[in-house]
């Protein structure tokens, strides 16, 4: 057995799959360590964290907060950097071992492109990476000796189905969703819902940004995607079900007919633990899954018209070059000014299909196209927020 002391980094320690994962660090001091801890601007929880796991380097994005940080760790061996280039200096640390890309959206990037180049192993969070970038990501794993290893909860449930398993004999994968909390409203309901309606989700405790995904369903698009490239699945053989208790994580279903699931309580410790383990399961106490207390699973079809992000996503992909970047973008922005009040739930995607149609269009691009692809669509975004708010 490995009693190597894995080194992680963690990008986006304040957040709640940063927090989870210190979590199982600290319930296995014997076989990880935090090294690295960063954060956008929750400069006292960063410095708390510091504090208590003593990593050799902590990063924090917004400049407001770099000089409160480190004076509060100024009695510590604790280095402390400023901005999102320290970010991607940090993860290619020989320290490093291991990267979890905790960071919400677009900005996740840049630091998992920067760990692939050192060779890192990358436990994955930040669905938008591949998004934006699934093929640049895809081609760049193939030249490095880096490795992803997912922590969505549907692609580790998906990679766990595939162990042992021939990826060539995998006919469909079953993406598993929740629903969300409006799952059972009808269409016209969904004009009026609060953020306050959209925050409540029924299983899973999640960010904001990543709860109104949930809500809107993108989320399960943004996840659509990310197993096309995690495990080189065209969209067309990958099924959306909806199945509100949250107990599959996902199935595959196999060419000679059968389906292999993997099943647990809805619970984010549980991928954490795996992906900081693999190829190790590592033992726990904590809640385990007891099927006699769910008498029924249900399975249901998604419904594309009251969710039309879901569907905006699967035209995205299917349209592929630097549409799922624009496809991104737009909704980063959308889900801001929901969240901010300026917008109704219904305008996240009347914004988004705005910007898919009027951003330009390229079929093949390189990281620096994606990258102007991305500041153009958010350019548009604004115009049509300017145009369809008061504010």
């Amino acid at each position: 057995m490995d009693t190597e002391i894995r080194n992680i980094a963690i990008l986006g320690s304040t957040g709640s799959i940063g927090t989870q994962t210190l979590d199982i660090i600290a319930e296995y001091p014997h076989k990880f360590r935090a090294t690295v801890l960063t954060a956008r601007k929750n400069w006292q929880l960063l410095a708390q964290q510091a504090r208590k796991f003593m990593p050799l380097v902590v990063v924090i994005t917004d400049e407001t907060c770099y000089a409160p940080l480190k004076e509060a760790l100024a009695d510590l061996p604790i280095k402390v950097k400023l901005g999102a280039e320290a970010i991607d200096e940090v993860v290619t640390l020989p320290e490093v071992d291991v990267v979890v890309t905790a960071m919400v959206g677009y900005s996740g990037l840049m630091p998992t492109i920067a760990a692939i180049k050192a060779g890192k192993t990358i436990a994955l969070a930040n669905k938008e990476t591949l998004v934006v970038a699934g093929e640049l990501i895809t081609s760049m794993l193939r030249e490095s000796k880096s490795e992803i290893i997912p922590v969505d909860s549907e692609h580790s449930a998906i990679f766990q189905c595939l162990v042992g398993e021939k990826t060539s004999q995998a006919r469909k994968i079953l993406l598993t969703a929740s629903g969300g909390p409006f799952r059972r409203l009808k269409a016209e309901e969904l004009e009026n819902v609060t953020v306050k309606d959209a925050l409540n989700h029924p299983n899973w405790s999640m960010g904001a940004k990543v709860t109104i995904d949930s809500a809107s369903m993108m989320n399960k698009g943004f996840e659509m995607i990310e197993a096309r490239w995690l495990f080189g699945c065209p969209p067309e053989n990958i099924e959306i079900v909806v199945h509100p208790q949250s107990i599959v994580h996902s199935m595959v279903e196999f060419i000679d007919g059968s389906i292999k699931a993997q099943l647990g309580v809805p619970d984010m410790h549980l991928p954490i633990r795996y992906a900081l383990g693999y190829p190790e399961r590592l033992p726990s106490h904590h809640q385990t899954l007891a099927l006699s207390q769910y008498a029924n699973l249900t399975f249901e079809a998604p419904d594309y018209k009251k969710f039309p992000l879901l569907g905006y996503a699967f035209e995205a992909i299917s349209k592929g070059g630097n549409m799922p970047c624009i496809l991104n973008a737009a909704n980063e922005k959308a889900v801001a000014a929901f969240l901010n009040g300026r917008i109704k739930f219904t305008d996240m995607a009347r914004l988004v299909h705005y910007t898919m149609e009027k951003t330009p269009y390229i079929s093949s691009p390189n990281l620096a196209t994606l990258v102007a692809t991305n500041k153009e669509a958010l350019k548009i975004a604004d115009e049509w927020l300017a145009k369809n708010t008061s504010r």
